[in-house]
């Protein structure tokens, strides 16, 4: 497919693992956290490389990072509603931990696969976001992160195709869609909904070399317990 312009970087976002307070005492968040979840907009360009933006970091390495989940993008038109619904007025780019807020797109309107020159950098769409107790945490909000899920408001990984620098401003072309049947609203739904009646679309997405690798380990466990496979 040719170059297509579809969206802009709103905001590029970077967090170093520190320790935050605790909330209030004797509830839910009372104990203090560790994490690189809260993000603060970087003005000029920003490296990407394998593993990420320069100055990002990872806390917990077993669940998050790599190269399948090098880079997080967020769509910025989320956070409105956001703050209609929780009442959180400062909620806005980085508030979900992503790298890049982005105009336009949503887990509706992006595939996995889908290629994106961003700047110098080439990224391409890896597996859904899947939504973590940090946000809960970082909004003192319990079952927020449960909410995210139901709503398909929970972005996506990229991994990076091409090392490159990124700027706020920077417009996203799109330059390749393999798989537009598989939205990552669609990857996600079929993974937080174990439908036994969808065992042909996890036997695909076992198979969908697009899709990062422990995804499709999932979605092979799913296929072998549900066609009685010990």
């Amino acid at each position: 497919m040719t170059s297509q312009p579809v969206s802009s970087l709103e905001a590029v976002l970077v967090g170093r693992v520190r320790e935050h307070p605790g909330g209030e005492p004797g509830g839910p968040f009372a104990r203090p956290w560790r994490s690189a979840f809260v993000k603060q907009p970087v003005d000029g360009p920003v490296r990407i490389g394998p593993l990420g933006l320069d100055g990002d970091e990872v806390a917990n390495t077993a669940v998050h990072g790599g190269l399948e989940q090098s880079v997080l993008a967020y769509p910025g038109a989320h956070y409105p509603r956001w703050r209609r619904e929780l009442g959180i007025n400062e909620m806005g780019p980085g508030g979900f931990g992503e790298n890049l807020c982005v105009s336009e797109l949503d887990e509706h309107k992006v595939c996995i696969g889908d290629q994106f020159e961003i700047g110098s950098a080439v990224l391409q769409v890896s597996l859904p976001r899947l939504p973590c107790a940090s946000i809960d945490r970082r909004w003192q909000r319990r079952g927020l992160s449960l909410q995210v899920g139901k709503d398909c408001r929970t972005g996506w990984y990229l991994r990076v195709l091409r090392e490159g620098t990124v700027r706020s401003g920077d417009v996203l072309h799109r330059t390749a869609r393999p798989l537009p049947q598989w939205t990552v609203a669609r990857v996600l739904k079929l993974r937080l909904v174990n439908d036994p009646e969808q065992l042909e679309d996890a036997a695909q997405l076992a198979d969908c070399e697009l899709l990062a690798g422990h995804w499709r380990e999932h979605f092979a466990g799913r296929l072998a317990r549900g066609s009685g496979a010990p």
